[in-house]
């Protein structure tokens, strides 16, 4: 009975172990065949429609299409009456405001629009969705110790990602329930002593393409927890 009773503690221990020595890329892995386990986002093709709500202002509404074998992305975003539809196809990039195809450079500039803003949207959707999948990319650096960490009350295995200089120079820090290893929150600063840039809480979920995608994404500043807006997948 004792020595059933010991080997019983001495398994507990060893699993408990082994998970808290993960590396950085053992969790990845585990939080990718949580999302994504049939290894759908490569071949991603799918229409996502999002809502922004945020403080004081008329709600976005866009519809996003990503069909990534064919290097295909759009974007159309109505809020306040203004529509702005952007195309970019490989290296092709189109721009549509309120329906006009036809705009001046004058137009442009007081819209802001620019395909230099477009891929900028492609770039903005594709990663934010593409978690925690876009963290296979190449220039992404994981690092390989895994932080245990508890944030707004919850426990969390924390794993840390930089940058290839050409890529960019923000510190992000994704944040996994220990036992589903769904990603919860992500973080992200530009210059971590000095506590700037963000952090997303991520709740609920929508399964598209059989990949299980945050449905709510609520974004804060770091430095005091203000409240800058909401992402809606619908």
């Amino acid at each position: 009975m004792n020595t059933s009773f010991f080997t019983y503690i001495l398994l507990l221990f060893t699993a408990f172990s082994y998970g808290q020595e993960l590396t950085g890329q053992q969790l990845l892995e585990k939080a990718i065949q949580y999302h994504d386990p049939n290894g759908n986002w490569k071949t991603f093709n799918g229409t996502l429609n999002v809502t922004m709500e945020t403080p004081k202002n008329p709600d976005r509404v866009s519809v996003i299409k990503i069909n990534l074998p064919e290097e295909y992305f759009y974007v159309k975003a109505t809020s306040d009456k203004k529509t702005t539809e952007y195309t970019v196809e490989k290296s092709d990039c189109k721009i549509v405001f309120n329906g006009e195809r036809d705009l001046s450079n004058e137009e442009l500039k007081e819209n802001k629009l620019s395909c230099k803003r477009a891929n900028l949207y492609k770039n903005y959707y594709t990663y934010l969705y593409g978690l925690p999948m876009k963290l296979k990319d190449n220039g992404t650096i994981i690092d390989p110790k895994v932080i245990k960490k508890t944030f707004k009350g919850k426990e969390y295995l924390v794993l840390k990602v930089t940058y290839k200089e050409s890529i960019g120079k923000d510190t992000w820090y994704f944040y996994f329930n220990p036992k589903t290893y769904a990603m919860e929150v992500y973080q992200f600063f530009k210059d971590e002593s000095k506590n700037d840039g963000e952090y997303i809480l991520l709740t609920e979920e929508a399964t598209i393409n059989d990949i299980k995608m945050p449905k709510k994404r609520a974004w804060y500043y770091n430095k005091d927890n203000g409240y800058l807006g909401t992402d809606i997948l619908k």
